[in-house]
């Protein structure tokens, strides 16, 4: 695609130093014409408020259902990877089965958008996995109307384990570990398939997770073996309880981990960055930010804690396998644990209960955690795709920054966006309108400051941004 389409005129922002203020630089209009002053950070600049259509989709998140879906799937007694498969009542073959036909269901009222299957493969003996055992993960794709190619994926793991992670036989009833994901999975595939999202939806319930996130490392190579252009990825995994250790509680707050250094980096993607600098700038750490500018409002009722690492200590999730893919990825989590009911056997010791029993689970922050999952999917799926091939010209030594980035193949793509931020700051801080074009010149060292890209729609949607390497 050539670097700049026929007719595009080619643009350039200059930022006049008299409008410098100790409170920063104000947006600057494609003209050069002062727009507005710019916020302070924590997603100030870039934030999107709800539309009424996600404001309708939000309303219809149901806390009475996601405790029925909690229930029911703590009532199969264990959804250990190594139960039995074949049993209606118990295991985890139960527990795939149910799940598989609620996900049916849906279906059925999407009008033909939504299906729903089972993806199986034999997973021979490796760690806590003693013989060669079926994983299966329940997947529904609620295909895009516009541009069904470009994929968000959102899962929670359905098994579930006690203290011996080899112990397939004992109850785990597994509420908030992981019902609780699986919950939220299912809940947004019910209001979604109903409706009509630009862009393709995958939800996915993987197994394996507790044995080493078998399941989703297998979704994560089907996706890449296959080509699909997943363009970000939410696992929620704990997502179930607001009551810390200590008793305390924080009903409304969730965790975001999000890696900086990006997995599946290459030797030669870690000596530009070395180079530049962008250790915050990985396409997932724009995710992240994408979920404050989306995820924490009025709407939802959250506050969207971002943390800067991949996992918590000692930890993993099925994010992980998304992320070696090279796929932006990220993992919800409550905002402080109580270990006394995770991976814990179900018994009472000194008048104290332990075990992952729904009765510690406080459903109404599990369907809050939901809509943050929610308004973020489906803003995804309505905005344009995060802009490609985006770069900052660096052939010439200049005192300005020239960027440039692919046009966009949206029918109702609008025009560009180029943001930016002092290096010390973590959040975008300043916005620059700059059309329909693929490059723009800003009257500002690209020494002193990171830049990025995103792509606007006619709606006034907005993609995450594109961090630019260096190029010409």
């Amino acid at each position: 695609m050539p670097e700049q389409s026929a007719g595009m005129p080619r643009r350039r922002t200059v930022l006049a130093s008299a409008a410098v203020t100790a409170a920063g630089v104000p947006l600057i209009g494609s003209a050069g014409q002062a727009a507005a002053a710019s916020g302070s950070g924590g997603g100030a600049a870039t934030g999107q408020a709800p539309d009424r259509e996600l404001r309708k989709l939000l309303g219809e998140i149901d806390a009475d259902r996601i405790e029925a879906t909690v229930r029911r799937l703590a009532a199969f007694g264990t959804r250990h990877t190594l139960s039995v498969q074949d049993d209606p009542e118990r295991g985890i073959g139960a527990a795939r089965d149910w799940i598989l036909g609620e996900m049916k269901k849906y279906a059925a009222v999407s009008g033909g958008r939504m299906t729903a299957e089972l993806q199986s493969y034999i997973q021979e003996p490796a760690s806590r996995i003693p013989v060669a055992t079926k994983i299966t993960n329940v997947v529904a794709t609620l295909r895009g109307s516009v541009t069904p190619d470009r994929v968000y994926v959102v899962a929670g793991h359905y098994d579930s384990r006690v203290t011996d992670v080899m112990d397939a036989t004992s109850d785990a009833p597994g509420a908030d570990d992981d019902a609780s994901g699986v919950a939220l999975v299912m809940e947004l595939a019910r209001v979604m398939a109903k409706r009509r999202p630009a862009a393709t939806i995958v939800f996915v319930a993987v197994a394996g997770e507790e044995q080493g996130l078998y399941g989703s490392r297998y979704a994560a190579t089907q996706f890449k073996a296959a080509g699909i252009d997943v363009q970000g990825m939410f696992t929620n995994d704990i997502i179930g309880s607001s009551r810390a250790d200590d008793g305390t509680r924080d009903p409304y707050t969730v965790r975001l981990f999000t890696e900086g250094v990006p997995t599946s980096e290459t030797p030669a993607q870690a000596n530009t960055r070395r180079s530049v600098g962008g250790e915050n700038d990985s396409a997932t750490r724009q995710l992240a930010r994408f979920v404050s500018d989306v995820g924490d409002n009025e709407a939802t009722g959250m506050n969207v804690r971002v943390v800067y690492r991949r996992d918590r200590y000692l930890r993993g999730g099925d994010h992980i396998p998304f992320l070696e893919q090279g796929y932006p990825a990220a993992r919800f989590t409550e905002p402080a644990e109580d270990f006394a009911h995770q991976h814990q056997d179900v018994r009472v010791e000194d008048g104290k209960q332990y075990g992952d029993l729904p009765e510690f689970c406080d459903f109404d922050y599990i369907a809050r955690v939901t809509r943050v999952n929610g308004a973020v999917l489906w803003t995804l799926a309505q905005a344009p795709g995060t802009p490609r091939e985006a770069r900052i010209v660096t052939s010439n030594l200049t005192n300005d920054t020239e960027l440039k980035w692919a046009l966009g193949t949206e029918p109702d793509l609008a025009g560009y966006e180029v943001v930016w931020r002092e290096t010390t700051e973590s959040e975008w801080t300043h916005v620059i309108k700059v059309g329909l074009t693929t490059t723009h010149t800003v009257d500002l060292s690209k020494d002193n400051v990171f830049f990025g890209v995103r792509a606007v729609n006619r709606d006034g949607k907005r993609s995450p941004v594109a961090f630019p390497l260096p190029g010409n």
